[in-house]
């Protein structure tokens, strides 16, 4: 018998990519990675720290950014729902 893994809710909720150091290769991003460095008074800058950034000092990019991330993904559950209901009525007529 496998022994299955337990995880807590944090876990469940631990995004890797936020945790990433970012490496600058564009202005842009030399300009944050300095900027949050000198926030945090950090070397190592993490995309989260980018992210709690933006979320502070420019709170309407990042709602702007959440709800068109959110409209997406209701558009596609719904379109995926459709395809599902499309697909077992499909089925049924032929079965």
């Amino acid at each position: 018998m496998s022994e299955e893994k337990v995880i807590n809710e944090e876990e469940l909720h631990t995004n890797e990519l936020l945790g990433m150091v970012v490496s600058p290769d564009s202005k842009l991003k030399t300009h944050l990675v300095e900027y949050v460095g000198t926030i945090f008074e950090k070397e190592e800058v993490t995309v989260n720290m980018i992210a709690e950034t933006l979320a502070y000092e420019f709170p309407e990019f990042m709602v702007a950014i959440a709800e068109e991330n959110f409209l997406r993904g209701y558009q596609l559950g719904l379109d995926d729902a459709t395809g599902i209901h499309k697909e077992t009525t499909r089925q049924k007529s032929e079965g």
